[in-house]
């Protein structure tokens, strides 16, 4: 007679620090499991407390409410056995756990062995690495425990095998990067091929300030194909049959687009990162460019158009295109809209100093002066209505920085802080293969700032396919000036972006975070020092 049983995972978006919360969450879709016939659920990695809480785990008080939570939780589930991801405390260490709930008890507990110090993780400033495998015997299998970066190395699953493991339960808080799905896969056929056993891989969906965890929780049987997928970017529990020892072959998803997976991305990050933090709505200074018009439509597609407020501030230098390419847009969108003309202001400041800027030339100041009255009049209305500032610059201008201190970089949240530009016109054929929402004349007409007459971006920079090129392999591939070159760059091109990134390392350190999207975002996995006389082209 077959052994038939139902297995759940519940991919989750907990909320750092919101313990109760997080723990509500998790016995409702205990109970939901429950009914669906599941007698096993998994959740993700420290889905109790939220990843990452970062230095929460220093507090004792924060570390005793998770632990009185896991205790509450247990004696609250229904008749399943449950595996929650939590931090553990013991003889004065603290642990990367997953504990394993039945009958209103905690049976027994899993330390992570493998802890990340790479990248965005910090986890060997707070965890201590356990030792040792952990075993759950359930309805005839025997599962072993792993967390997240413990599939990334051989041993840990190795021990769990050697130790009787007939499959593996995997807890995971997996972040987001362009093809992180794909080498996840690649890295969980590693294991069960060396192995012979097949993995349930769950993972945690939701943003979490600049990390976005896109889900996709899968199970792969034991040949390293397949056999079940969760959807990405989506919270939802569900429930898979794994039938005498093995899990059941089902249909796959289909794959996503790269850029469909990143508009995702962006759109789960800034929606989590508005609510979580209680924001009523963002508003945002709308140019007529490219790169408002894409922040623009994935706010409302991830907020609804009645929270988003958009702001054109045109001043003398602002073609008339870009007016009513704006307008067309905020129409189209049915957002709030707003127009502030900024000559009147301009001119208050430029009289102002007309005596000490007397003979010198309209240069970078005068420029920078409109952009900081365009970030002054935003955040008035940030402070008024509550709403949150999204800045709308690209990872291009932000890593050559080409943008305005206090002026286009004053807000709360930088959406597109890592997409390339070439991305950003991507993104926005993708948007507009969808149904159209931005003109296509913004798409088409050449980047200008509008901030002298007759400017185009490409005054000031290479072609962006140039510097994208040369910004990905110095920033995200960490090659030397020689290697770049020989990618086919010219000298002087890889020359000036190299400086330009790095003498604008005070300027990023300003900027608001963003949603991380590529392996190397400016933000917590990219910490150069701003005072260095390191010169990285002369090398």
């Amino acid at each position: 007679m077959k052994q038939h049983i139902r297995i759940a995972i519940a991919q989750i978006n907990p909320t750092v620090g919101d313990i109760r919360g997080n723990a509500a969450k998790i016995l409702d879709y205990a109970f939901q499991a429950k009914q669906a016939g599941a007698s096993l659920m998994l959740t993700p990695e420290l889905a109790l407390c939220g990843y990452p809480p970062e230095d929460l785990l220093m507090r004792q008080d924060f570390n005793q409410a998770c632990e009185e939570a896991l205790t509450a939780l247990a004696k609250a589930l229904p008749e399943i056995t449950l595996v929650v991801g939590h931090p553990a405390q013991e003889n004065n260490h603290c642990f990367n756990a997953a504990s394993v709930l039945q009958g209103g008890r905690i049976i027994s507990t899993y330390y992570k062995q493998v802890l990340p110090n790479y990248s965005v993780f910090d986890e060997v400033r707070y965890f201590s690495p356990g030792k040792k495998p952990l075993l759950l015997e359930h309805a005839g299998t025997t599962f072993g425990i792993l967390i997240c970066a413990d599939v990334w190395e051989s041993e840990p699953a190795k021990q769990a095998k050697q130790a009787g493991a007939q499959a593996l339960l995997v807890l995971n808080a997996s972040p987001f990067h362009i093809d992180k799905q794909d080498a996840r896969h690649e890295v969980v056929k590693a294991r069960v091929n060396e192995n012979q056993v097949p993995l349930v891989y769950a993972n945690m969906v939701g943003g979490q300030d600049e990390l976005v965890f896109d889900g996709g929780s899968f199970v792969m049987c034991d040949r390293g194909e397949i056999c079940y997928e969760m959807p990405a970017f989506v919270e939802s529990i569900n429930v898979f049959e794994w039938v005498d020892g093995r899990p059941k072959q089902q249909v796959r998803l289909p794959q996503q687009t790269t850029e469909a997976a990143i508009y995702h991305a962006l759109c789960l990050g800034l929606k989590d990162y508005v609510h979580k933090n209680g924001f009523p709505g963002i508003v945002l200074g709308l140019s007529g460019g490219v790169d408002s018009a894409l922040t623009m439509a994935i706010a409302v597609d991830a907020l609804g158009k009645d929270a988003v407020t958009a702001v054109m501030m045109p001043s003398e230098f602002t073609a008339n295109m870009s007016i009513e390419d704006a307008r067309e847009m905020a129409t189209t969108l049915g957002v709030h809209y707003q127009e502030y003309a900024i000559k009147p202001l301009y001119d208050m400041y430029i009289a102002t100093l007309a005596e000490t800027f007397k003979g010198l030339p309209f240069d970078a100041t005068e420029e920078n002066l409109q952009a900081r009255i365009r970030g002054m009049l935003l955040m008035a209305l940030s402070n008024k209505f509550g709403a949150i500032v999204l800045t709308t610059g690209n990872k291009s201008e932000m890593a050559v920085g080409y943008s305005t201190l206090y002026g286009d970089m004053a807000g709360g949240f930088a959406l597109l802080k890592d997409v390339p530009k070439t991305m950003v016109y991507k993104l926005c054929h993708y948007r507009n293969g969808l149904f159209s929402v931005i003109p296509k004349r913004i798409i088409e007409r050449a980047p200008s700032a509008e901030l002298r007459a007759d400017q185009k971006d490409q005054d000031s920079l290479p072609a962006y396919e140039i510097l994208d090129g040369i910004m990905q392999a110095y920033v995200e591939d960490d090659m030397s000036f020689d290697d770049i070159v020989l990618l086919g760059y010219k000298k002087s091109d890889v020359k000036r972006v190299l400086g330009l990134i790095d003498r604008n390392e005070y300027k990023r350190r300003q900027s608001p975070i963003g949603v991380r999207i590529t392996n190397r975002g400016f933000g917590k996995d990219r910490r150069y020092p701003i005072t260095t006389k390191y010169d990285f082209s002369k090398r």
